[in-house]
């Protein structure tokens, strides 16, 4: 058998349903081998954007996403995407090509060290130098890939390589169960729960399992412990129920921070230092933290709990809940004020309906028209806080925005992978224009998959994020600035449906009108940023700081 054939095979054999990329010469072989499989390949215009699709796919099933790209600018066209998976804890394998590692006639044309390029970026790097070695390389990829913490793996296979036999068989995946949290720490969690005065839940990334958030509902239903969530926790509980205080969307003095103050313990869940923290410890801090994830916490300046509870995060909940008592004393009241005030606040401007469009009235706008089952995906900009503390999620995974490496270009590529993973389902994708346009030609990519996605394109007409910081520390407006194209037009070049919106109004019912119309819709909204700063640093925080 060719080596490419056992290749595609040992992915067969791994549940591999897509391989996302940009084949070239060097994976000619690994093609024809792709062409006669189960597996589809889905050809992207751009390496980085099979990337982000083969994250997003990992990041939604737990299975290993797989991309392909060939050498030299074609792998270094991934190191991005390789980022995003390894801080996200997306399970995601790289494949790429090489010359021939026997007998090349190219010199050096092309050739970079790409498995040490990926060293630092991946759990596992290895270029396949035999084709009897494919089996061995390929399962350990996705063991690692899959191991907690979850994250990026690579393989290069050389075009010598996957051409030559093997007669080797395939090793059959083992059976692996999570260790569990020793009863000990349990028992110290639960005394200390049970003795705080106020304690309160954190829901972090780890978190955003199926199970864990079955067990976590079963844990707030049974003690009633307010939650709050990070950025990458969203929708583990449902975030429309009363015992929700917010999302750590800013760094400091929002609402939701007042409700972490007074907390005199932290159960923090799923929340590792890779993701921007939601709450800064300090050594004379009276208020301690429980960290339960399925490793040991990475101590930091910002963070060092005084317990930790590692093993599977859903049985440690289960037994949590099991033996937990709820005490008459816990005092939550101060969370409640914290977020009845947070929500009367955001009614006013909410209801403004100036034009450009304030990001919350665009958000109340999508959180409107999307059903609750609706997956969202988001870029980077500055909308993704109002996202963020804003947009109430109900289920795990179906607001899916990046805090943890915060690239920009994700948005539109995640949303497509959300949509071949959940193709029933409602997907919208938001994205500033500055990340719009660094993958745009996607929605080429999307018309040719015949999919259904509503893409909303934020239009400030800059780099608005960091324009904005750049006001903040007082320097002077300068290179942030530039132009767009007519993205009706640019839409309608590619085969999807173009619209622009000319007051605030006419956006929710476009926003339902395009998800019930099966096409690719790309929306230009106007938007207004020249409030965040006072909204943002002023007044959330006065109000904040006089509950």
């Amino acid at each position: 058998m060719k080596a490419s054939d056992l290749f595609v095979k040992a992915l067969e054999a791994e549940g591999v349903e897509y391989v996302f990329g940009i084949p070239g010469e060097e994976n000619l072989d690994l093609l024809e081998s792709l062409r006669s499989s189960s597996i589809k390949l889905i050809l992207t215009r751009h390496e980085q954007a099979a990337g982000f699709m083969a994250a997003t796919y990992g990041r939604l099933t737990g299975n290993v996403g797989v991309c392909l790209s060939t050498l030299g600018p074609g792998a270094t066209n991934l190191v991005t995407a390789a980022a995003y998976a390894q801080l996200g804890a997306m399970p995601m394998l790289m494949i790429t090509g090489q010359k021939p590692i026997k007998n090349s006639k190219q010199g050096l044309f092309q050739i970079l060290d790409v498995v040490d390029m990926m060293q630092p970026l991946t759990k596992y790097t290895s270029q396949v130098v035999s084709g009897d070695r494919v089996p061995s390389i390929v399962r350990e990829a996705f063991r690692l890939a899959h191991e907690e913490r979850p994250g990026a793996v690579h393989i290069e296979l050389p075009e010598d390589i996957a051409a030559e036999e093997t007669n080797v068989q395939l090793i059959d995946p083992s059976l692996v169960r999570r260790p569990i949290a020793e009863y000990k720490a349990i028992n110290a969690a639960v005394e200390m729960i049970e003795q705080a005065t106020s304690p309160m839940l954190l829901v972090g990334a780890g978190a955003n399992r199926k199970l864990t958030a079955k067990m976590l509902r079963e844990f707030v239903d049974k003690t009633g412990i307010p939650f709050v969530t990070t950025q990458m926790g969203k929708g583990v509980l449902d975030e429309h129920s009363e015992l929700f205080m917010g999302t750590a969307a800013l760094s400091d003095h929002d609402f939701v921070h007042r409700v972490i103050e007074a907390s005199d313990l932290i159960i923090n869940v799923g929340h590792d230092v890779v993701e921007k923290p939601p709450f800064f410890m300090r050594a004379t801090d009276s208020r301690r933290v429980i960290h339960i994830n399925f490793g040991s916490a990475i101590v930091d300046p910002v963070y060092f709990p005084q317990l930790e509870v590692v093993g599977d995060i859903a049985n440690s909940i289960w037994q949590l809940k099991e033996k937990l008592q709820t005490q008459p004393d816990w005092d939550f009241s101060l969370f409640q004020r914290a977020r009845e005030a947070d929500l009367e606040h955001r009614t006013h401007s909410e209801n403004d309906d100036r034009f450009p469009v304030l990001p919350e009235r665009l958000v109340r706008a999508v959180r409107a028209a999307v059903p609750k089952e609706t997956i969202v995906t988001l870029d980077n900009g500055v909308y993704k806080i109002w996202f963020a503390r804003n947009f109430p999620a109900a289920h795990s995974n179906t607001m899916l925005l990046d805090n943890a490496l915060a690239t920009m270009g994700a948005g539109l590529p995640s949303a497509m992978a959300a949509k071949l993973v959940y193709p029933e389902r409602p997907v919208v994708s938001v994205c500033g224009d500055g990340g719009f346009m660094m993958n745009s030609q996607e929605v080429e990519t999307a018309v040719r998959l015949g999919l259904h996605l509503v893409v909303l394109i934020l239009r400030d007409d800059a780099y608005g994020m960091i324009k904005w910081k750049q006001a903040d520390v007082g320097f002077t407006e300068f290179g942030l600035d530039y132009g767009n194209p007519d993205f009706v037009r640019y839409a309608e070049a590619y085969g999807a449906k173009g619209w622009r919106i000319e007051s605030a109004e006419e956006l929710e019912p476009l926003l339902t009108r395009c998800l019930e119309e099966p096409a690719v819709h790309i929306i230009d909204v106007h938007v207004d940023y020249s409030l965040n700063k006072t909204t943002l640093f002023d007044t959330i925080p006065k109000l904040s700081a006089a509950l």
